[in-house]
C-alpha cells in the first residue's frame, strides 16, 4: 500500500487538528472537541477440526465502535443536547446522523466521519469554581450504530 504524503505539490504538512465542522442532522453544532472516533475489528480465535496443529488462526470478528466523546461550550438557550436527551429517556428515540469535517485553510472537508444513526446517552454538566476564570463546558457521550470514515 502506497503512503499518501498529504500533498501532491512541494513540502507535505500534516493537517491541523483544529479546524473542523459537526453536522447534526441538518444543523451546525459548535463543538471545542471531538475523540473516540474509533473503528475497530476484533480478532476471532478458529481452530478447523481437520487440523493437525495444536493452535488456533485468527480471522477478522465483529466490528465494535466506541461512544463518541464531545465537548463543548454552555451557551444561554443551547439546551437541544439536554431536550433531546429527556425526550429519549422518555421513550422517543430519536436518532441523527452526525458528520464530523476536518477542513483545510480554505473550509473544504478533506476528512468525513459519519456516525450513523447517533443519540446522546449521557451529558455531564461543567464543574463550578469561583477560582477559576474558563469557560463553562459540557461532555456529551453519543451511542451509534456505525462509523464510516472518507479521506477527500
Amino acid at each position: 500500500m502506497p503512503i499518501d504524503s498529504g500533498s501532491k505539490q512541494g513540502t507535505p504538512w500534516p493537517l491541523p487538528k483544529f479546524h473542523f465542522q459537526v453536522n447534526i442532522g441538518d444543523d451546525i453544532a459548535s463543538f471545542a472537541e471531538v475523540s473516540s472516533l474509533d473503528n475497530e475489528s476484533n480478532a476471532t480465535k478458529y481452530r478447523p477440526g481437520n487440523s493437525h496443529e495444536f493452535l488456533n488462526i485468527k480471522m477478522p470478528g465483529v466490528k465494535v465502535y466506541s461512544n463518541v466523546i464531545m465537548k463543548r461550550g454552555i451557551f444561554t438557550k443551547g439546551g437541544s443536547f439536554w431536550e433531546w436527551l429527556n425526550s429519549i429517556q422518555s421513550g422517543n428515540l430519536k436518532r441523527e446522523n452526525i458528520v464530523i469535517s476536518l477542513l483545510d485553510e480554505s473550509d473544504s472537508p478533506t476528512m468525513v466521519w459519519t456516525i450513523i444513526n447517533a443519540w446522546p446517552i449521557t451529558i455531564t454538566g461543567t464543574n463550578l469554581s469561583t477560582n477559576e476564570h474558563v469557560v463553562a463546558v459540557e461532555t456529551i457521550e453519543i451511542a451509534h450504530e456505525g462509523l464510516t470514515i472518507k479521506n477527500v
